[in-house]
């Protein structure tokens, strides 16, 4: 979180408190691999951690937008705390849970077979990883942080609506109370992003900052304007034709939509192309020309 204020100097700190209580009501190392979705996943606590503060660290004016990020920003990372505290106390004394015999004998068998991730244990001694739920490491290019807030407040409206889709979907994955209680408040708290992010894009083209389409200042002269609002329709499935995106005004409030059955512009395909013949592609040219070709621009030291 945030520190205080040392000079000009802002920091960070680390209070040992958790924003929520976050115990299981018993060790359970299979829901502990999947809750690692929420934590190490496209759309986990991790991502959304980075992506805020990375976009208040590339903002670009002061005041009300940027002051959001920052502390949003760092509750999430506060989540990324209360989930990795819940998935070591789930794996804490979790048994394997299974009696054969021939599988108890060899762990990792058992760990396959058992659904748990091997790797929780191996690598991270029974604790959490910076991983999703099949183990594949968290990533930067999850992030979406452009400097265009407008965008930027669609792209993390959208990370909480998944992120809270998923958190719903590990509810109804386990019983356990203690579990269950931990994931209402974080359901409850993507509510709440969901709304402020959307609050915060509205206000954005309520202001005239930002307005659709993004970005708002390129001159809108320099585009394709005939084809800017019609909807082209590359499927055969005509009721396409009915929404509100295929006929009225559009959302800028700059044009209005016309539906089209299929592209309504064309143009010549150009020829193949012929690279350098050191890149040995296949052409149509005969391999004697291209060894010949080659070995000329060799010899003239010619890229």
């Amino acid at each position: 979180m945030p520190g205080p204020t040392v000079g000009e100097c802002r920091i960070f700190f680390h209070k040992q408190e958790l924003q929520f209580k976050s115990t299981p009501d018993k060790p359970d190392a299979v829901y502990a691999r999947k809750l690692q979705e929420v934590l190490g996943g496209q759309y986990g606590e991790i991502t959304v951690a980075l992506q805020y503060s990375f976009q208040a660290w590339n903002s670009h004016v002061p005041g009300k937008y940027r002051d959001m990020l920052f502390g949003i920003g760092s509750e999430e990372f506060g989540h990324v705390e209360m989930l990795a505290t819940m998935i070591a106390q789930l794996l804490e004394k979790a048994p394997l849970g299974i009696t054969d015999d021939a599988v108890q004998s060899d762990p990792a068998i058992a760990a396959v077979i058992g659904g748990t991730d091997m790797q929780q244990a191996i690598v991270a001694g029974a604790g959490a990883r910076a991983v999703d739920s099949n183990g594949n490491p968290w990533q930067g290019s999850c992030i979406t942080a452009s400097g265009n807030l407008l965008a930027d407040f669609t792209a993390n409206a959208n990370a909480e609506m998944q992120g809270r889709v998923q958190v719903a979907r590990l509810y109804h994955m386990t019983d356990d109370h203690g579990v269950r209680d931990l994931l209402s408040f974080l359901l409850a708290r993507d509510t709440m992003h969901q709304n402020q992010w959307l609050a915060a894009a509205r206000e954005l083209q309520e202001e005239g900052a930002e307005n659709l389409p993004v970005p708002s200042n390129f001159p809108i002269k320099k585009e394709e304007r005939s084809v800017s609002y019609q909807y082209l329709n590359f499927s055969d499935g005509a009721t396409a034709a009915d929404g509100s995106w295929a006929s009225g005004p559009t959302p800028d409030g700059k044009g209005e939509f016309s539906y089209h059955d299929g592209p309504t512009t064309s143009a010549p395909m150009p020829p193949p192309t012929h690279p350098d013949a050191r890149f040995y592609g296949t052409t149509e040219l005969p391999n004697t020309v291209e060894k010949v070709a080659g070995s000329v621009q060799d010899k003239l030291r010619k890229e």
